[in-house]
């Protein structure tokens, strides 16, 4: 069973710095695509960043240049730095893991999740 672990939310203001974190358990992590969700209430949950087992990442357009995704296959940790922060960057955010199959920006398609992270952005 894999089990993901987020942590690292909080309040800060628009124009600051959070870094989640997220623990995997299993053995194969280093074989999974790893991805970070976000929902905010009243929306439906949405993509952030994902990165592949071999590194190759991506993001969507609303947080591109100002997150960077990144993993240590080593600790089986994958971490989203979130940079210059707005107000619109407000949410729960997930964690997830996909263990096969093309990689998919849409939440139905990721195996596993964490139970989320609360960030909370300031004007």
């Amino acid at each position: 069973q894999v089990q993901l672990v987020e942590s690292g939310g909080g309040s800060v203001q628009a124009g600051g710095s959070l870094r989640l974190s997220c623990a995997v358990s299993g053995r194969t992590f280093s074989r999974y695509t790893m991805g970070w969700f976000r929902q905010a209430p009243g929306r439906e949950r949405e993509f952030v960043s994902f990165i592949s087992y071999i590194g190759r990442a991506s993001y969507a357009d609303s947080v591109k240049g100002r997150f960077a995704i990144s993993r240590d296959n080593a600790k089986n940790t994958v971490t989203l730095q979130m940079n210059n922060v707005k107000p619109e960057d407000t949410a729960v955010y997930y964690c997830a893991a996909d263990s096969s199959g093309p990689i998919t920006t849409w939440p139905s398609e990721w195996d596993y999740w964490g139970q989320g992270t609360q960030v909370t952005v300031s004007s």
